[in-house]
């Protein structure tokens, strides 16, 4: 069994040691890529002088672009399983083992939840979760708790699947189109800490607009795709 985290950065000069570094130091039976979105800072300097292993892309491709480069990368290497960890500190470690379990019981996507026993918030932020929850249980007949959580852990086929569609994400509505497709989600419960240093790129305004992207592909655009054929689970996939 072998897993990637892949690191998606983007002008994360101020996190990225001490993330890649407690991976390096705590979890060295995970391997690891930075993929370094043409950052604006010096956070591909950093990682070169620390030796991280790193995919240097020359322009910003946005986290779609960043992240299937790492999932090629995944599929080029032979990895069984690849997991999307946010640059900026939130994700924790520990769950990885927890998601990974969950994954190898047969599941095609293993979301880190928030909310998986527990209440979402009452706030602005946590209505456009549960507008865009809505919308996947509406088109999927399936009840996603978290949607907007970037901490997925992603199977063989998955990997293979996403490195190669330039019109899948690692955003919500692609999460519902693979259910649409016949592939496995679950939810484990997670928590998240709150980004430390640096500034992140959503604000309230370019939240709000991102949620209501969603729930629009979601309800009118994800739908009426034919769904994907999905690759029978092979001798890696099986569990």
């Amino acid at each position: 069994m072998k897993l990637l985290i892949i690191v998606p950065a983007y002008n994360e000069r101020e996190n990225i040691e001490r993330v890649i570094d407690q991976l390096i130091q705590d979890y060295p039976q995970y391997s690891y890529v930075v993929v370094n979105d043409g950052s604006k800072d010096d956070t591909a300097q950093i990682c070169r002088r620390k030796g991280y292993n790193l995919i240097d892309l020359p322009v910003n491709l946005g986290l779609a672009g960043g992240f299937q480069a790492g999932m090629q990368y995944a599929e080029k290497h032979g990895f069984d399983y690849a997991i999307q960890y946010d640059a900026d500190g939130q994700h924790r470690a520990e769950y990885i083992g927890k998601l990974l379990e969950e994954c190898e019981k047969g599941n095609d996507i293993v979301i880190g939840s928030r909310f998986a026993e527990k209440k979402k918030p009452l706030s602005l932020r946590m209505l456009g979760s549960r507008l865009i929850s809505g919308a996947i249980r509406i088109t999927t007949f399936r009840k996603i708790k978290d949607p907007t959580s970037g901490m997925r852990v992603y199977s063989r086929r998955m990997i293979e699947l996403f490195a190669h569609h330039t019109n899948l994400s690692p955003e919500p509505d692609s999460v519902a189109y693979m259910i649409k497709s016949g592939a496995k989600v679950s939810e484990v419960q997670v928590e998240m800490d709150e980004r430390i240093a640096g500034v992140s790129y959503l604000n309230a305004p370019k939240a709000m607009f991102y949620m209501l992207r969603m729930v629009v592909s979601i309800l009118f655009i994800q739908v009426f795709r034919s769904p994907v054929r999905l690759k029978e689970p092979g001798p890696k996939d099986e569990t």
